[in-house]
């Protein structure tokens, strides 16, 4: 933690607690990406006409909406990635899977360059990924990570 390039950084101003970082890019393409597959559905539907859809089968059927459900599935995760911290320590919401940390079990944060998300270096030795700031925000995620960070430290000073 005493890294001479980190120390030389100023610290930038904090938001008050609780605060809740997303992701900005990935959440405006998957929103993107729902509205253009239901909007590319509905006119592939519109344009069979009504005898082709006389002919599928329960199971064609069945087999569209699960898949549309899938999809939607896999958008939701991706829009529900986040990472809160309050007084009490952080929480961090992977897709469907949710960690809640005190402040002493959070070491370092990182952001390399080039890292698609921030990594948090815990106490026990392992490292946990933090899809709710992604590194492709570009100076938004710098932000975010360097906040996280001072908040990190300030809470284990």
């Amino acid at each position: 933690m005493s890294d001479p390039v980190r120390a030389a950084v100023p610290l930038p101003s904090l938001p008050t607690l609780p605060h809740t970082w997303r992701p900005l890019g990935p959440r405006v393409m998957g929103i993107a990406l729902a509205v253009a597959l239901t909007a590319a559905c509905v006119g592939a539907a519109i344009a069979l006409g009504p005898e082709t859809r006389a002919k599928f089968t329960t199971f064609q059927r069945g087999t569209l909406i699960a898949s549309a459900l899938g999809y939607g599935a896999v958008l939701y995760a991706l829009l529900r990635s986040r990472v809160t911290a309050s007084p009490e320590g952080l929480v961090v919401v992977n897709g469907y899977r949710r960690h809640e940390l005190v402040w002493a079990q959070v070491v370092e944060v990182n952001l390399m360059r080039g890292a698609p998300w921030v990594t948090l270096d815990l106490a026990d030795g392992t490292s946990m990924s933090v899809l709710g700031i992604q590194g492709s925000d570009g100076d938004r995620a710098r932000l975010a990570a360097r906040q996280l960070r001072a908040f990190v430290l300030r809470a284990n000073a």
